[in-house]
């Protein structure tokens, strides 16, 4: 009989960060991680989110408690409190409600921009972790552009970041919702450090860079010609910047000298 490798629960993981969890059953997690790279990379993330956390607000916690938060003084309180409280809520709830209403637009225009940036940022995630095969097609390979660009329906061209510091490591095709195929770039800094360029047709709006954080990974998020794109990397928002920037420069100056070549060859076939 063979023995089974036991599994690690994502709340024996999160157990793991905490230290909650006794020497044997370490022993275990580790082991587990050292043959499952995407847990491994996730059980990083989740330390650095929470010693930028303590980094943050630890001292917070070793101060005093604020005297308008003494439970005496608030038991105390004038018994008018209940009143006034119940009208503070009929007015909030009325207010919010017709902001609500209002920004309803708003919301839904930013529903696409969260959807997309999730996949790109799950994908980010999954693959930067990947030591051997962080992607699909090497970089130089003379097939990886024209093959991404006639997936995803768009003549995409490879961003240039040398002058980043960022070297690119070739890619991979990715599914995206509703049966759209997505590209994804990926790039290595000099430190090891890695971004990715995700892009796919999507019918959202156009839209100008948002950026979006979620621990130590950042985003920026826009939409251009009915295409959209999600840059990612370190939460370095300065950093980040510069680099959507320059994809996003590439992508638009490619956009302009192909509208230019279309038309001369309309010119020219009038012309004939």
């Amino acid at each position: 009989m063979v023995d089974r490798e036991p599994t690690v629960s994502e709340e024996e993981l999160h157990a793991y960060v905490d230290g909650q969890i006794a020497g044997g059953e370490c022993a275990v997690v580790e082991k587990w991680l050292e043959s499952h790279p995407e847990d491994a990379a996730r059980v990083a993330a989740w330390r650095a989110q929470a010693e930028a956390i303590r980094a943050r607000y630890g001292a917070v916690a070793s101060e005093p408690v604020p005297p308008r938060f003494d439970l005496d003084r608030l038991t105390r309180a004038n018994r008018k409190w209940p009143r006034l409280a119940a009208a503070a809520a009929l007015l909030a709830f009325l207010v919010g409600g017709t902001a609500g209403w209002l920004g309803r637009g708003a919301w839904e225009g930013a529903m696409p921009a969260r959807a997309v940036t999730t996949e790109a940022l799950d994908a980010h995630r999954l693959y930067i972790a990947e030591v051997r095969h962080p992607i699909e097609v090497k970089a130089g390979e003379s097939h990886l552009n024209p093959w991404l660009a006639r997936r995803i329906g768009y003549p995409l061209p490879t961003p240039d970041l040398d002058t980043l510091g960022l070297k690119l490591l070739g890619g991979r095709l990715l599914p995206g919702t509703s049966g759209r195929a997505a590209a994804l770039y990926m790039y290595e800094g000099s430190t090891g450090e890695r971004f990715t360029v995700y892009c796919r047709r999507d019918q959202a709006p156009q839209t100008a860079l948002r950026y979006r954080a979620t621990g130590p990974v950042g985003s920026f998020f826009w939409v251009d010609d009915d295409v959209a794109f999600v840059v990612s990397g370190p939460a370095d928002r300065a950093r980040l910047q510069k680099v959507a920037e320059t994809v996003y420069e590439q992508v638009e100056s490619h956009q302009r000298t192909s509208s230019t070549l279309r038309h001369l060859s309309d010119v020219r076939a009038v012309r004939r």
